[in-house]
């Protein structure tokens, strides 16, 4: 052997030997660390990024310390459900008392959410158990009739369109028609479920729902007391719902963002009590979990003497809950309508579900977005048979966070034009049962040539016909 040769297999002998010991130690060092920590993966939480206005990365991640949301058969006592929790390491975060046997559960091992539904669904004692998703924010004429006097008034083409900005004349809901007939009253209460409600906006601050003297603390089984003087926060069981989002208040505003008092702008309603509902944070979103305990909360409220018709709900996903439908569907048993945005996703609802504007309830209304000319909204949502009726939801001027005003555009938008337009239906109607507060909504649309065969009643919402129904 050539002593370049011999040189060469020295060499390769010697890595051999270096990878041998380097793995070995690798081993050790892997040993090691098992004993000392205990790792837990990350869990991807899934979101359709086209069901958002604004878009959020990838990577970003909300908490979730309730994983499942699981409903015991009726009958099955408190004792068998915490021995169940008990035996599986698991607490209950929140008993959700207008569901009986529906329970919110925090596992304390941090197991995979889908093991824990499995687990929880093998039990005979158990009816359903699913997991608590993410929900996130759906951004995206003639006669008798009142003007506002709102300096920015001009601006709101969904109340009153001219044909300003490129628009078309009339492609509105005839707004100040039907304050002809009423302006809203301060007795009717819509709850805004939301990222909460900038409540000391001035254009908002006079119109926010306070809990009334009348009416005890909320008390909850399982979060005990809540001073709730204008309203609740579900993410931390508080009674503070201040927005540190904006998307809320933008919502709050359509709604009833306070008219003729020479600020800003107005809202469909001048008059109404917003009650402000925080389940979303300041990156936009909430889980199952938290949206349940806030309808809890308003359903609790009502059954306590608080006038609240109406509940807005600018947001979804395309993940169905049953959870959240049951809630809904108790809201719906205490006189309370559901209006919510169809996404902004550009898909039809007929095929694709979107929730929970897509629960099949009686209480529901599903909304799509239109343009100033009456177009559908190229973000919009559709469908048929599930998505109920069209609003003005692109370019909206609205409050925003700090006294401001924002445009914005979604689904989210038109789904309060429709909730603001339910409200002052009630203050003109307050005998009205839910069933027939829908059902006059959904008959008092403008057919719209571009939501025929798109949404069910084929129209635009028309307030002057709602309040002449």
């Amino acid at each position: 052997m050539n002593r370049s040769n011999f040189l060469v297999h020295v060499g390769l002998a010697l890595v051999i030997i270096l990878i041998a010991a380097f793995a070995g130690q690798y081993r050790k060092w892997q040993n090691q660390v098992r004993t000392a920590v205990r790792i837990i993966p990350s869990k991807r939480i899934p979101v359709d990024a086209r069901d958002r206005e604004t878009i959020i990365h990838e990577e970003e991640q909300i908490p979730l310390h309730a994983e499942v949301m699981v409903k015991f058969r009726e009958g099955v006592s408190t004792a068998t459900i915490e021995d169940i929790t008990s035996r599986l390491h698991d607490q209950i975060e929140d008993e959700i008392e207008s569901v009986p046997g529906l329970q919110a559960i925090d596992d304390l091992d941090n197991a995979d959410a889908d093991a824990i539904v499995a687990q929880y669904s093998s039990f005979p004692e158990v009816e359903y158990a699913e997991r608590n998703f993410v929900i996130s924010l759906d951004h995206a004429g003639g006669g008798k009739h009142l003007h506002a006097t709102d300096p920015r008034f001009n601006e709101q083409w969904a109340l009153a369109n001219d044909g300003q900005s490129g628009g078309k004349a009339g492609a509105d809901i005839s707004a100040m028609q039907a304050w002809a007939s009423t302006t809203g009253s301060e007795t009717v209460v819509v709850a805004v479920l939301d990222s909460g409600v900038d409540y000391n906006h001035e254009d908002l601050v006079n119109n926010i729902w306070r809990r009334p003297a009348s009416v005890a603390p909320y008390q909850d089984r399982t979060i005990g007391l809540v001073e709730d003087e204008q309203g609740y926060n579900a993410i931390d069981n508080s009674g503070d719902p201040f927005d540190d989002n904006g998307h809320g208040t933008h919502c709050a505003g359509i709604i009833g963002a306070e008219g003729d008092n020479n600020l800003g702008i107005a809202g469909v309603n001048w008059k109404v009590q917003i009650m402000p509902l925080k389940f979303m944070n300041a990156g936009g979103f909430g889980n199952t979990k938290d949206a349940i305990e806030a309808i809890n909360y308003v359903i609790n409220r009502k059954r306590a003497g608080v006038n609240v018709r109406v509940i807005n709900a600018s947001w979804g996903s395309t993940m169905r809950s049953r959870a959240l439908e049951d809630v809904i569907r108790k809201a719906n048993d205490a006189g309370i309508l559901f209006v919510a945005a169809s996404g902004n996703a550009t898909t039809n609802n007929d095929r694709r579900p979107h929730y929970p504007s897509s629960y099949a309830l009686p209480n529901v209304i599903s909304v799509a977005a239109l343009d100033r000319s009456d177009g559908l909204a190229q973000f919009s949502n559709y469908g048929a048979r599930t998505v109920h009726i069209g609003a003005p939801g692109k370019d909206i001027l609205s409050t925003w966070l700090g006294g401001e005003y924002e445009s914005k555009s979604g689904t989210s938008m038109a789904t309060p034009v429709v909730a603001g337009v339910a409200a002052l239906v009630v203050a003109a109607n307050p005998d009205l049962s839910v069933t027939e507060l829908r059902a006059v909504l959904l008959k008092s649309v403008d057919p719209i040539s571009s939501l025929k065969g798109k949404v069910l009643t084929g129209g635009r919402i028309n307030a002057a016909k709602a309040l002449k129904s």
